[in-house]
């Protein structure tokens, strides 16, 4: 792959991460969400999502797609990446292994989700407040949709850190350091709201 290729796809990969895949975990987080006002406003919620007009376009072209881009040169990326915290473990490089590690780990998490849930209603199952209690029964499937959710904030939270760098946004240390500090709000603030989904459930 050329350099001026890999350059193009890694700036479409930043993209892709924040516009729409970012803005979709926050939407899927905050419908979930609807979970701890009890299954009827849940169930309200996801049947509204479920019911947009063009929902099949919009799973496709806005989620699923650019998703799986994002996903697949992402694997490629943190495979490549060389990562150096033992010669050097300044903050910055922790948060770049980590960031190739929850990407990987999401990677496997986000299709069995997928498979548990639009699979599942594409074979005839309901997707509902009692489908989603009766997974979190399973200890195992309790602990693994917390990692996956702490996994999707942090990736997306520091995603968000290197897009802006990326793009020329926050080009300054003072800058930068900022930004690291309104990141770290946004994943223990999404964290909150994905956990407190979770619990809704069990």
């Amino acid at each position: 792959m050329s350099r001026e290729s890999d350059f193009y796809l890694r700036r479409l990969h930043s993209l892709l991460g924040i516009i729409p895949v970012g803005l979709f975990l926050v939407q899927h987080l905050v419908i979930n969400h609807f979970a701890t006002r009890g299954a009827e406003s849940f169930n309200a919620a996801s049947d509204f999502m479920g019911n947009l007009p063009f929902v099949l376009f919009l799973e496709w072209f806005v989620i699923y797609l650019p998703l799986m881009f994002h996903a697949f040169y992402g694997v490629y990326i943190a495979f490549t990446a060389k990562n150096n915290v033992q010669r050097y473990g300044t903050f910055r490089n922790w948060m770049f292994m980590l960031q190739r590690i929850t990407g990987v780990l999401l990677v496997v998490f986000i299709a069995w989700h997928i498979y548990q849930t639009r699979i599942q209603k594409a074979l005839g199952a309901e997707v509902n407040f009692d489908m989603m209690a009766d997974i979190f029964s399973s200890p195992f499937m309790l602990v693994f949709y917390i990692v996956g959710v702490l996994a999707a904030t942090f990736h997306l939270a520091n995603g968000l850190w290197s897009f802006l760098v990326t793009w020329g946004v926050t080009q300054s240390p003072r800058s930068q350091k900022i930004v690291s500090y309104i990141t770290i709000g946004i994943f223990i603030i999404l964290s909150v709201i994905g956990i407190q989904s979770i619990f809704a459930f069990v």
